[in-house]
């Protein structure tokens, strides 16, 4: 059977932007039969996340994610429904998902590593399984019920940069939902501030494109922050440490914009800044949703809950076609868009 795949073209090397040319578009072969335990399924949509492009360096710098191979299949997050099954807990017609999928029209999978989905537990959007219902929503919950510490009616202040990406604006809301009084963003235009506070529910946003962001921190934040949802590094975090309080959180979800250079992750902190994270205990753990899968279960159903009640609004950036990976990924990595990046390779 003949398909179409996405393979690393070439690297962007440790320090440089990655382009869409990194990746392409070829024509190749499946075989027409499956074995048993196999399934063969239809790609319906891929995800596009900050994480991989550390995947697309020889050394990840992690030791849970590998690194992609020039000119082979690339894979991330993907959703598709099977054609035909030899494996017994699945069949015709299911939707299933998986971590590790391949960015190809048609692919013969093991069984065992799919997870069969209920699209009616999204109200059958099932891009929302790789976003809101999937480790981007479980990132952003988890996050915050294992390190932010939000207690009700604690009269918490939580801030989170990257405000606007796929985990970012839904942290922001579950910060909410989970007790903090006052939610603060940071984002990169003034039109991802307004839907921050229009639609999400967000109390106010900062432009940090535009005036000074300790000075707007300072006014937005009159009781400091106590919970910082850090999807950035670099400078913005540098300014919400400094205006952290005495026994307050870091919830350490990213650093896409350390995710370019060469340096180790997490990245160290100025020598004043972290002068001042220890001087005020603030807690600055590394966070790895992959190591609470035990409560992956329960979460996708609070989760699911929040988004059929309404009270979690989901926002997503679809491309159409899989000859449009390298955009969407080149689109996302500079900040471009809003909400959940995906693509959707077939109906």
């Amino acid at each position: 059977m003949i398909i179409q795949r996405v393979v690393l073209n070439s690297r962007p090397g440790k320090n440089g932007e990655p382009v869409a040319e990194n990746f392409r578009l070829e024509q190749s072969m499946i075989p027409d039969t499956i074995q048993v335990g196999q399934v063969r399924v239809r790609t319906l949509y891929l995800s596009v996340d900050p994480y991989m492009r550390c995947r697309m360096n020889e050394d990840t710098g992690s030791d849970y994610l590998l690194p992609w191979q020039l000119a082979e299949v690339v894979d991330g997050g993907g959703i598709g429904v099977v054609e035909e099954s030899k494996y017994d807990s699945l069949a015709k017609g299911d939707v299933v998902t998986s971590f590790n999928w391949p960015w190809q029209t048609v692919a013969i999978l093991d069984g065992s590593l799919l997870q069969k989905l209920v699209p009616q537990l999204v109200n059958g959007r099932l891009s929302y399984f790789l976003g809101a219902a999937g480790i981007t929503g479980l990132t952003a919950l988890l996050g915050i019920k294992e390190k932010g510490h939000v207690a009700a009616g604690a009269n918490q202040t939580m801030v989170v940069s990257g405000a606007a990406g796929a985990c970012g604006s839904l942290a922001g809301q579950i910060g909410r939902l989970e007790g903090c009084s006052r939610v603060v963003g940071i984002a990169g235009t003034d039109q991802k501030c307004a839907i921050l506070v229009q639609e999400m529910g967000f109390d106010a946003a900062i432009n940090y494109k535009k005036g000074n962001v300790s000075e707007q921190l300072r006014e937005l934040c009159p009781g400091g922050v106590d919970v910082y949802f850090d999807n950035v590094g670099g400078d913005i975090s540098d300014a919400v440490i400094s205006q952290m309080n005495q026994n307050s959180h870091i919830i350490l979800c990213g650093q896409i914009s350390q995710y370019n250079k060469d340096v180790p992750y997490p990245p160290p902190l100025p020598p004043d800044i972290e002068k001042i994270r220890k001087e005020r205990n603030i807690t600055r753990e590394r966070f790895l949703v992959l190591n609470y899968m035990d409560k992956q279960e329960a979460s996708v159903l609070q989760l699911c809950q929040w988004i059929q009640e309404g009270k979690l609004k989901v926002r997503e950036t679809v491309v159409e076609g899989l000859a449009n990976m390298g955009a969407a990924f080149q689109s996302m990595m500079s900040g471009g868009n809003i909400g959940k990046q995906i693509v959707a390779v077939s109906k």
